[in-house]
C-alpha cells in the first residue's frame, strides 16, 4: 500500500508524536508498504509561539496539494492539526478521497496552560478538524471516552509499542547519586507539570532527563535537582534504568510512551489517575496512581520491579503497526488500480 503520512510533528522535535510517527513509518516499511512522509522539513518553517522547538510550516497548502496529486496515495493519514494537516484534509475533501487522522496531544489543555483561550473553542476547532476523518486513532480507551462525551466519533484504537531490547533492566549504578533516585524523563515544558514533581518532599535525589522550555526556569528554581538534558538511545536507557521510581506529573498526556519505557527497565510508576497512566499502568503492580504524588513515589517505591518489566512486554510495535494497517485498509482509492495495489498489500 502506498501511504502518505502527513504531520507538523516530526525530528529534530524530541517526543512521544515524533516517536511513535518514525517507528510506524519504519515498522510499515518493513512489512512491504510505501510510506511517504510529508513533513516541515519539506518546508520553510517558523517557530511556534512560547514553543520554538516546535515548526509551524509557512504557505505550505500549494506544495501539499502537488505533492499528493503526484503521489496518488492508496491512504492518507494525517497525523496533526497543524498547517500541514490542514492542507492535506483540505486535498482529500476537495478530491474525494477517505483520510484518517490520530489524537496524539491535548491540544486544547495545552494551549490553555500558556493562553487564556477557552476549552470549548479549541475542542470545537477539534471536532471539526477530525470530523471529517473516516477513523481517529486515539492510544488509549479513557482517551476514547473522553472524546466521545466532547462529541468526537468515528474513533478507533491505536496502542503503542516499546523497544524492549533497548529498555530493559541494568545492574548499573552508573550514576552514584544518592538514593532513592526519582527519576522525570521526557520534555521539560509546562503542560508537563514538572512542577508538581520537583516540589515534592521526597529523601535522596530528583532527577530530570530532558530538555524543553522550561527547563532553564525549573533549574534555577530548584537548584537541587540533578538536570541532564536530552540523552538518547542507549545513554538514555541506561539513566531511566538506574531509577528507583519514575515520577510522571502530567495531567494531559494521551498515553505518555515513557510510562512503559520506564516498566520496561523495571521502573515502577507514581503518577496521578488520568487518561494516559489509568490506562497504561497497573495501580499497585506496576505503579501507584493518587492525587497525592508524594504518596505514590513512597508506595510505589515498594513494589516489584519484576513484575513493571513483565507488564510492558506487552507492549509491542508490530501489535500497534497492525492495528495502524487495519484502520486503513478499507480506504480505496477511486482508481481500479490503486483498489488492485491495496488488494495485494502484505
Amino acid at each position: 500500500m502506498k501511504i502518505a503520512l502527513v504531520t507538523d510533528a516530526w525530528l529534530p522535535q524530541t517526543n512521544g508524536v515524533v516517536r511513535t510517527l518514525t517507528i510506524t513509518a519504519e515498522k510499515l516499511a518493513q512489512l512491504g508498504h510505501e510510506v511517504v512522509s510529508i513533513t516541515p522539513l519539506d518546508f520553510r518553517t517558523v517557530p511556534c509561539p512560547t514553543y520554538p522547538e516546535i515548526r509551524l510550516s509557512l504557505f505550505a497548502a500549494r506544495r501539499v496539494r502537488q505533492r499528493l496529486d503526484a503521489l496518488d496515495p492508496d491512504a492518507v493519514h494525517i497525523a496533526t492539526e497543524g498547517p500541514l494537516g490542514l492542507a492535506a484534509r483540505s486535498w482529500c475533501l476537495r478530491r474525494g478521497r477517505d483520510f484518517t487522522t490520530s489524537y496524539h496531544t491535548q491540544f486544547p489543555e495545552y494551549v490553555r496552560a500558556r493562553f487564556p483561550i477557552p476549552l470549548g473553542v479549541s475542542y470545537a476547532f477539534l471536532r471539526w478538524f477530525h470530523g471529517k476523518a473516516a477513523h481517529t486513532l486515539v492510544a488509549t480507551p479513557s482517551m476514547r471516552t473522553a472524546l466521545e462525551a466532547r462529541g468526537f466519533r468515528n474513533l478507533v484504537h491505536w496502542g503503542r509499542g516499546v523497544d524492549t531490547n533497548l529498555f530493559r533492566p541494568r545492574d548499573e549504578p552508573f550514576l552514584g547519586l544518592p538514593r532513592p533516585i526519582w527519576l522525570y524523563f521526557g520534555r521539560v515544558s509546562v503542560e508537563k507539570g514538572i512542577e508538581d514533581f520537583l516540589a515534592l518532599d521526597l529523601p535522596g535525589t530528583k532527577l530530570v532527563v530532558g530538555d524543553g522550555p522550561a527547563a532553564g526556569a525549573l533549574q534555577s528554581k530548584y537548584p537541587a535537582a540533578v538536570f541532564t538534558g536530552y540523552r538518547f538511545g542507549e545513554e538514555l536507557a541506561r539513566h531511566v534504568a538506574c531509577a528507583d521510581v519514575f515520577v510522571f506529573p502530567s495531567r494531559t498526556d494521551t498515553f505518555g510512551l515513557v510510562l512503559i519505557e520506564a516498566m520496561a527497565c523495571g521502573v515502577p510508576v507514581a503518577a496521578y489517575p488520568v487518561t494516559g497512566p489509568i490506562d497504561v499502568v497497573a495501580n499497585g503492580v506496576t505503579g501507584v496512581l493518587s492525587d497525592d504524588l508524594r504518596a505514590a513515589a513512597l508506595t510505589a517505591l515498594k513494589l516489584d520491579r519484576s513484575a513493571c518489566r513483565e507488564h510492558a512486554l506487552r507492549y509491542t510495535w508490530e501489535a500497534a503497526t497492525h492495528q495502524f494497517i487495519a484502520t486503513l485498509t478499507p480506504l480505496r482509492a477511486v482508481s481500479g488500480d490503486s483498489a488492485c495495489r491495496i488488494a495485494a498489500s502484505p
